[in-house]
């Protein structure tokens, strides 16, 4: 990676699918209404930076590092997070579009999913404890292998979790979501 090192700089309204971004770490920037669509962001490094009206739909993350970063009202359709460097990797999402995105094999406790847009989104695998689903569409969502122990299911909508392939020890989960956890028996809940 190059040695190339960016602070506190906001980026404002850039297409990076035309100019890439730099390889480097960048640590504290805002990234407002970018378009990393389909773009190579591999081997970068963003620390406490803020993605805001970003697109990011289809880009490679490769051994990026994401360390207390933020989305919020993004685009991010189809990325697989779990090409990220795992190594500290922690991040949280606000009103983003993330449907059919991949968590898959990650390790990412304590995340907030607030009010985001995650039909088919794959958590196979994942470790989610502590994490939250605050008013997110999980429509088609799978978990399979998936720890959700304290996850935080109140206010999520459309999820279906088979209890017996899943850890969801002191999950919360409302009334409204008990039919998501017996789907499979095929109960009549009235």
């Amino acid at each position: 990676m190059a040695d190339n090192i960016i602070e506190n700089q906001t980026f404002e309204g850039t297409d990076f699918t035309r100019n890439q971004l730099p390889e480097g770490v960048y640590e504290d920037c805002e990234f407002l209404s970018c378009d990393f669509s389909e773009c190579n962001l591999s081997e970068r490094v963003f620390i406490g930076c803020v993605f805001e009206q970003c697109n990011l739909g289809l880009a490679s993350l490769k051994n990026t590092t994401l360390q207390e970063a933020v989305f919020r009202n993004c685009k991010m359709t189809g990325t697989h997070f779990e090409q990220c460097n795992q190594m500290l990797l922690s991040f949280r999402f606000e009103r983003c579009l993330l449907q059919l995105s991949s968590f898959h094999g990650l390790k990412i406790p304590s995340t907030l999913f607030n009010e985001c847009n995650m039909q088919e989104v794959d958590f196979t695998g994942a470790d989610l404890t502590g994490s939250v689903f605050r008013k997110s569409d999980l429509y088609h969502a799978i978990f399979d292998n998936t720890i959700l122990e304290k996850t935080d299911l109140r206010t999520a909508e459309n999820f279906i979790i088979d209890p017996e392939t899943n850890y969801i020890h002191n999950a919360r989960v409302s009334p409204e979501g008990l039919p998501g956890l017996l789907s499979k028996y095929e109960l009549k809940i009235e």
